[in-house]
């Protein structure tokens, strides 16, 4: 995850490692899907560094998914973290246009806070 100017990625660091514990390994058994996520700096859609959160296999990976994600998020770095930390709502960001989903519904609806490790401090 080196190189990246996003502060997502030092939380989806902390995943990576998260996943590797008896928690995370608890967390891939109760969700079981894959999440793509495209990461904008500032602007969606432009300059996007692509996430993926497999947590099928437990894992947390830099670039696009080989296959067909349970579903792909879009959103700007700012507006992940306030996700992944609990202080966005995600279905309000999703009504004001901050996140982009495709793919299925039910699968987005299971990316919440809760899959992020504790303290998701940055």
């Amino acid at each position: 995850m080196d190189g990246s100017s996003l502060k997502a990625a030092q939380l989806l660091e902390q995943m990576r490692l998260h996943l590797a514990t008896d928690a995370g390994k608890e967390l891939t058994k109760k969700v079981g899907l894959v999440y793509q996520l495209n990461i904008a700096p500032k602007k969606l859609g432009v300059d996007e560094e692509i996430y993926v959160v497999d947590l099928k296999k437990g894992e947390v990976t830099k670039g696009p998914y080989q296959g067909k994600p349970d579903a792909t998020f879009s959103f700007t770095d700012n507006d992940f973290l306030g996700i992944a930390t609990g202080k966005t709502n995600p279905q309000m960001a999703f009504i004001r246009g901050a996140i982009k989903i495709k793919g299925s519904i039910s699968a987005a609806q299971k990316f919440t806070p809760d899959i992020f490790p504790k303290p998701a401090k940055l």
